[in-house]
């Protein structure tokens, strides 16, 4: 028993770490908080258009869904601070708190309780936004921010926590995450069965038709196919074989940081992924240790940390008790350790079909979304499919709702913006590779348009209606492709586009006041 209560202290006790990762801690904490403000500064400008109580999913309206048929179990099944209340005051001093929560982590200022704060408002919103918080995005930011909960050093003004080095199992299920998210990615193309992995066309289309393209990513999408199959085979190779690295000594660990930084700065400027890309490329600065910053940095931006020995340093007056901290060791091991049983059976169910495993612990975690499966593009999509929403006053003559970042404007260049997350246009993307069956998002933005509603046309660049509502309100299925260069030339377009139909019905208001359809569309070419 002794022997066990050792082993508990020397993975979760960051007072027995040897602090030999201080300065990649440093690092790492202070880019995680930059990664949730950029993630609560994109929500003040969308949320009450999102999930407001007038917005596209109104979160009160799924919290009451919830209640209804789970009952008892509602709180855990959603955990969220909107069960207080879901108006647009508790929604905008959520993301509010959340956002100076997140300054207060990057300034390293009290950064266990501010990440636990960032933590918790970030979870209120993906645990009610519905289908604007179905991204695997999500489940990496609350995973590295639940897991920086037992990584970051205590205390209000704790500088690099030279006496509290980090504890190895906090670090070791960040770099467990860091590899998962590659090699669970590599997984899911092989197991998807797609050919264009298989015959190393998966690239050539992929700057054209990925969600949000960069004008980056327009000239490289023109590059010879033979460029496209290579990066397709590098892709495979990192997923597969370099991320393993991880696992190796330190110098072959810093031999990986050195190609798979470079890789995530390349998707970074080619496609926007939102944050997904930085957060991956914080947790992978944990491959660093704190001699290989000291010879990378040049002196005078060092940070002022003895980086060769730290031991961990007496307790100080402040501390708490032995004993309450022995039980905070005992309560981390047990949360850790679930959550690396749980993230190792979402990698095994991932290839069998059913795991020996006992599943209800999984299950118990799944609300929190702290242990996740993840898996980036297994198919590739063939093609680029925009809606577009449409007014009209007559029903024949149409005007479009223009978007702050989808691709509309022919002669508009695709812009970075990443890691702000723009999440209505990214919805639409989804929605446009569907029916429009699939995706209610659709039909309830033509539905407030009819009214006008100012939280979702602000979701909006313009509103081609500012004076009063549109009588008839439509959207519209779009065919986009990359111009060659000769046309871009001529023309200075980046885009040229066709008219495939009508996507989801044309709406209006009826008699009694409620939205009825007066054209439904018709079969659309098949798309994918």
């Amino acid at each position: 028993m002794e022997q066990l209560t050792h082993l508990y202290r020397w993975l979760f006790d960051s007072r027995s770490g040897e602090g030999k990762s201080l300065a990649p801690r440093w690092l790492f904490l202070r880019a995680l908080g930059a990664i949730y403000f950029s993630a609560f500064f994109s929500l003040a400008f969308q949320i009450k258009g999102l999930i407001g109580p007038s917005g596209v999913l109104p979160a009160w309206q799924y919290l009451a869904a919830v209640a209804h048929y789970l009952s008892a179990s509602r709180y855990w099944s959603a955990p969220s601070l909107f069960w207080i209340s879901a108006g647009p005051h508790m929604l905008m001093a959520v993301v509010w708190i959340g956002l100076l929560a997140s300054v207060l982590v990057f300034f390293n200022v009290w950064p266990r309780l501010n990440l636990f704060i960032c933590f918790v408002c970030f979870l209120s919103f993906v645990a009610a936004a519905g289908d604007f918080s179905g991204y695997q995005s999500d489940g990496m930011l609350l995973e590295a921010g639940f897991l920086a909960l037992f990584f970051a050093p205590p205390g209000l003004l704790p500088g690099f926590g030279a006496d509290h080095p980090p504890s190895r199992a906090s670090l070791f299920l960040l770099l467990w995450e860091w590899f998962r998210i590659y090699f669970e990615s590599g997984m899911v193309k092989i197991l998807s069965g797609d050919v264009q992995w298989r015959n190393l066309t998966a690239m050539d289309g992929y700057y054209q038709n990925s969600p949000l393209p960069t004008w980056i990513g327009w000239y490289v999408g023109h590059l010879p196919h033979w460029f496209q199959a290579a990066t397709t085979v590098l892709t495979l190779v990192l997923e597969f074989g370099i991320v393993l690295m991880v696992f190796f000594p330190r110098r072959v660990r810093l031999v990986c940081f050195w190609i798979v930084t470079p890789w995530q700065i390349g998707v970074i400027l080619t496609g926007n992924y939102t944050f997904l890309n930085y957060l991956v490329a914080a947790l992978g600065l944990l491959l660093l240790d704190d001699f290989s910053l000291r010879h990378l940095i040049p002196a005078r931006f060092r940070p002022r940390v003895p980086v060769e020995d730290v031991k961990a340093g007496p307790e100080s007056a402040a501390s708490l008790p032995e004993r309450l901290r022995a039980v905070g060791v005992a309560v981390a091991a047990v949360l850790l350790t679930w959550v690396a049983y749980t993230t190792t059976v979402e990698m095994g169910a991932m290839v069998l079909s059913r795991v020996p495993l006992p599943l209800a612990p999984v299950k118990v975690l799944e609300p929190f979304r702290i242990a996740n499966q993840y898996g980036l593009f297994a198919v590739m999509t063939r093609g680029r499919y925009e809606i577009e929403f449409q007014g009209s006053n007559d029903g024949t003559n149409w005007q479009p709702y223009l978007f702050r970042y989808k691709p509309q404007l022919l002669n508009e260049a695709p812009r970075i913006y990443a890691p702000y997350q723009p999440r209505f246009d990214w919805n639409l993307w989804f929605a446009s590779l569907g029916d429009w069956r699939q995706s209610q998002i659709v039909l309830l933005t033509e539905e407030r348009l009819l009214d006008n509603d100012s939280d979702v046309l602000n979701l909006f660049r313009s509103n081609p209606f500012p004076q009063s509502p549109p009588r008839y309100v439509r959207a519209v299925l779009w065919q986009y492709w990359f111009t060659s260069m000769d046309e871009k030339r001529r023309t200075g377009d980046w885009w040229r586009r066709q008219l495939l139909g009508l996507y989801a019905p044309t709406i209006t208001r009826a008699a009694d006041g409620e939205p009825a359809a007066v054209q439904m569309p018709t079969e659309l070419p098949p798309h994918d």
